[in-house]
């Protein structure tokens, strides 16, 4: 069995440490979304805390863990009698990205039920995690049915699992822990408001605790057995803090005062829903009892603010998560100006109520961790609340400094203005200060047109487990969307002759059809931009990144994964390589400079070759190609090679031979129109859309327009 790396071993991290003690002493907390560059120790800390949980007992035999002095009465193993059960350690359970539905909430044998009548449960991953933690790494990238199955279970305590008629439900309350690294994709808002907390976490920047961290890992790599040995003492002083603040939990008092304060912050950061409220009102009396007291004071409600508001206060997509605290001291300050006087019942507070028999004022409930030994002095865990909790002002301030930054960058580095025009004639070697963009709008859906089988989205049609039933079939592997009518049809035809006499109908495994279903995929989108500086006019090009913002939103919105190509100067750049993060592709755009020549052959050869590579990587997953661009091509011309324009066409007719779904955004503008963006289009086989027909609000006015001609009535 491999041994874990200790929890009190961690160095650093007071947030995530925090967080994950404030759930193992409160799991009505609703668990830690745990946010951060790869290589930072959250998978190592969330299996550690699994650690310190305390032993539970469980009905011997019970595959869903029931507690046996007080049985589920609807557990598919059960009924139990409540008596005496046996001990064991609270489980730590994964979620794996790829796993399917019935993995995570089980399975019904559908087979069995109809052939043989008999109703067969094999338990999923929330029976398994029940009571215990579970852990899904990478959460961002989980299918969003899945999650939202996932956090039901969560909020509800309990799991569901409907088959025709046929259901089964189950106790499931579990620490949920979930983490993820932000440059591979954003959770959506409403799923990030269903986890109660969240933390940032960063590689430390301090010398001597990176080489800390390395020393102990290097140690614990050659001895674990010896390693976890000398945090021994740490580890049960932690376990048995644990205990002891989950006995106090239920005497902390929320005072009228504390829940207007906490009504307050939320208010002022003006969060969505009552959930913030409710979570924040929870964190703050697990903080108190943490710090072994009865009172929920007005650090308790700050520290627990700053845990679990930050991820809430992300209103559009782009947004970073963050929370000013300049504005949450703020808002306290101006509570206190109003409301003075302390709470009046503070509670039956009195010696003895913390884990170590102290209650001072001061008391970080250190009790149990003093004399563990040299390790505790090295590294001991968070303590009082206000320290331990992160600075999450990295969220909002550190996005606007970097872009602030960014921009000043741009400003000094950007050669003067070479104006409008084509940039392979005077401007050829110019470069233009980034501009910001337009304001997005909402956009007419641009799908691939048949019929997929990828991923899950909102985007183009694809044959899935979720959507309208269109037909069905003989099962694949295990039959989890009977068809009725179609199994009825086929076993109808063979009741007599397999002797039927009663009223029931005689189904056997041949009979069965499992339903042909037609829902919606998410597909990649990679977008190829024109920067040249036939571009360059600073209105024409903020308005273009407010069109491809606003098609990167509509990406967002439909789960599809987005790449970035941009051309210009003499060659073309994968500025992002396909990703779930259009977060990361609305960063680029935003600092895109423009200048130089045309090099569209080269933009169109770069898709070529990434969409190559994607194919390889993900084939289920269908492309379509948007290319946004007046049309123009110029660029050295090679000696006895063909014009730009038709090395572009050359190359538009490749990726046409290979299939690919394409749109052509026509960014041509003035009195006087080439046309070369339509003639692009007809060579890929695409689509042209101006950017005025991109608008969704443009094709209902032409739909509107069109309705009138045909109904005068109407018009009139």
């Amino acid at each position: 069995m491999t041994t874990t790396y200790p929890f009190s071993a961690i160095v650093g991290m007071d947030g995530l440490r925090l967080a994950l003690l404030l759930n193992a002493v409160s799991p009505a907390v609703g668990g830690v979304l745990v946010r951060g560059e790869k290589g930072t120790a959250k998978s190592t800390a969330v299996r550690a805390i699994a650690a310190l949980l305390p032993e539970v007992d469980v009905v011997a035999g019970c595959r869903f863990s029931c507690d046996p002095a007080a049985p589920d009465p609807s557990c598919p193993d059960g009924p139990h009698e409540p008596g005496t059960g046996e001990a064991r350690p609270a489980r730590m359970v994964e979620l794996p990205v790829g796993a399917s539905e019935d993995r995570l909430v089980g399975a019904l044998d559908i087979e069995r039920a109809l052939s043989d009548g008999v109703k067969a449960f094999e338990p999923g991953l929330l029976a398994d995690a029940h009571r215990g933690v579970l852990y899904v790494d990478e959460v961002n990238l989980l299918h969003d049915h899945l999650i939202d199955l996932l956090l039901d279970a969560a909020a509800m305590g309990a799991s569901y699992v409907e088959r025709e008629g046929v259901s089964v439900r189950h106790a499931a309350r579990f620490l949920l822990v979930g983490t993820m690294n932000p440059e591979e994709g954003e959770l959506r808002p409403q799923l990030l408001d269903r986890f109660g907390l969240t933390v940032e976490v960063a590689a430390s920047r301090d010398t001597g605790e990176r080489v800390e961290v390395v020393r102990r890992r290097l140690a614990y790599d050659e001895d674990p057995e010896g390693f976890a040995a000398r945090w021994a003492a740490d580890e049960e002083a932690l376990r048995e803090r644990i205990a002891a603040a989950r006995a106090l939990l239920p005497r902390v008092g929320l005072g009228d005062r504390a829940l207007r304060q906490i009504a307050a912050v939320c208010a002022g950061f003006e969060v969505d829903g009552m959930r913030a409220d409710i979570v924040t009102a929870r964190t703050a009396t697990a903080l108190a009892a943490w710090a072994g007291r009865t009172d929920v004071r007005t650090e308790d409600v700050r520290g627990a603010a700053l845990l679990s508001l930050p991820h809430r206060r992300r209103r559009a997509p782009f947004d970073a998560p963050g929370l000013d605290e300049d504005k949450l001291d703020e808002i306290l300050r101006r509570f206190e100006e109003d409301d003075p006087e302390p709470d009046p019942d503070p509670g039956p507070e009195g010696p003895g109520d913390g884990p170590d028999g102290s209650d001072g004022p001061d008391d970080t409930g250190g009790g149990p961790q003093e004399g563990a030994g040299d390790g505790a002095r090295e590294q001991t865990p968070p303590t009082a609340p206000e320290p331990s909790v992160p600075d999450q002002r990295g969220g909002e301030h550190e996005a606007a400094e970097r872009e602030d930054g960014s921009a000043r960058a741009d400003r000094d580095g950007g050669a003067a203005d070479p104006g409008e025009g084509d940039g392979g004639t005077g401007g050829a070697g110019g470069e233009r200060a980034a501009v910001g963009a337009a304001e997005p709008f909402r956009t007419r859906r641009l799908d691939v047109p048949g019929l997929g089988e990828g991923a899950a989205g909102r985007r183009s049609r694809a044959r899935s487990a979720h959507g309208r039933t269109t037909g069905a079939r003989r099962p694949r592997g295990t039959l989890s969307a009977l068809h009725l009518t179609a199994t009825v049809r086929a076993a109808a035809p063979h009741q007599r002759a397999r002797g039927r006499s009663g009223p029931g109908l005689l189904v056997r495994r041949d009979d069965l059809r499992e339903a042909v279903r037609e829902g919606r995929e998410g597909n990649l989108v990679l977008f190829v931009v024109d920067a040249s500086g036939s571009m360059a006019a600073r209105k024409r090009m903020s308005a273009i990144k407010g069109a491809v913002l606003s098609l990167l939103l509509d990406a967002y919105q439909r789960r599809d994964k987005v790449g970035l190509i941009t051309f210009r100067g003499a060659d073309a750049e994968l500025a992002l390589p396909p990703t779930s993060s259009v977060d990361a592709a609305a960063v680029r755009l935003e600092r895109l400079p423009t200048g130089g020549r045309t090099p569209l052959a080269a933009g169109l050869l770069k898709a070529r070759e990434v969409l190559r590579v994607e194919r390889l990587r993900d084939p289920a997953r269908r492309p379509l190609l948007v290319v946004v661009t007046d049309g123009r091509a110029t660029e050295a011309r090679r000696s006895g090679g063909p014009a730009p324009v038709e090395r572009a066409r050359r190359a538009a007719r490749m990726l046409a031979g290979d299939g690919v779904a394409s749109v052509v955004v026509d960014c041509e503008s003035g009195p006087v129109r080439l046309g070369l963006a339509g003639a692009l289009a007809g060579e890929l086989r695409g689509t042209r859309v101006t950017l005025d027909e991109l608008r969704a609000d443009s094709v209902t006015a032409l739909v509107r327009d069109v309705r009138n001609v045909s109904n005068p009535r109407r018009a009139a």
